[in-house]
């Protein structure tokens, strides 16, 4: 069974503070700060009491209410040391990096939205929901979360895979791209797979979804079955893309990512 990496476990996310709490400290560069009892502090370090830009409420969980901690992505006192997502991911437990996916995501949005979009006042964190609220004209403003689609294609005993310019050295991944305006899931399966690697799909079957916070994804996956056309690169977002067989396969993504997952899926299948 599939079990996406970075989900936040079952928290109560509006309910009142209880009394022991759990904090995460986050750079608004979003890397995590880590001590000598890891990233995760039963109390704020005094040396970033000074430091701090903002704290966001993550939810109740474990008998703990566990908050973020925001500070400048330069304030990293001696002793400390900043940590990515994805280094915590291997050594924490599951529901912990997917509350600091959740903390990172939130000191992020609430360092880029300081001032209303609208009239340009200052904005504040509301006190009864995740969310700003502007000082002057009261627009409320969410969380952005921009929704990915990521395909994995197959054609018989082989899959079809490709390589952006930003990957590391040798390694290839199932199709992904943004949804636009406008669009079904569906439709954007269909656009961004000929737009990319050229060919045409068929029998898209939903697999499962992932929060990516890089920075604030969702990927929603599924499968296909190809269905003709010539596999064509478009140069740009993809470089190469391939044929592949089980018994030689390329660099593979992470451990942590959907994209790894579908592969491991249609292996074992």
């Amino acid at each position: 069974m599939y079990h996406p990496s970075f989900v936040i476990p079952r928290m109560d996310l509006h309910g009142d503070y209880l009394f022991s709490q759990s904090y995460i400290v986050v750079q608004t560069d979003g890397q995590l700060i880590g001590g000598s009892e890891g990233f995760v502090f039963s109390e704020i370090p005094p040396e970033l009491t000074n430091k701090i830009r903002c704290r966001i409420f993550l939810g109740n969980w474990g008998e703990a209410s566990w908050v973020a901690i925001g500070i400048p992505a330069d304030a990293i006192p001696p002793g400390y040391t900043p940590l990515t997502l994805r280094e915590i991911a291997g050594g924490a437990c599951g529901d912990i990096s997917g509350i600091a996916c959740r903390a990172i995501q939130l000191v992020r949005f609430n360092s880029l939205t300081r001032y209303c979009g609208y009239c340009g006042c200052r904005t504040f964190m509301k006190g009864d929901e995740i969310a700003k609220v502007c000082s002057s004209c009261g627009r409320i403003v969410f969380p952005k979360l921009s929704p990915a689609i990521i395909v994995r294609i197959t054609d018989g005993d082989r899959i079809l895979l490709s390589r952006s310019p930003h990957f590391p050295p040798g390694m290839y991944s199932v199709q992904a791209g943004f949804v636009e305006c406008g669009e079904s899931l569906e439709a954007t399966a269909h656009r961004e797979i000929l737009e990319e690697v050229g060919v045409k799909i068929a029998d898209l079957q939903y697999f499962g979804t992932q929060p990516w916070p890089f920075p604030d994804s969702l990927m929603i996956g599924f499968t296909a079955r190809y269905a003709g056309g010539e596999i064509a690169s478009d140069g740009n977002e993809i470089e190469d893309a391939k044929w592949f067989t089980k018994d030689a396969l390329p660099l593979l993504p992470g451990p942590d990512s959907i994209a790894r997952a579908l592969i491991l899926d249609w292996l074992e299948k």
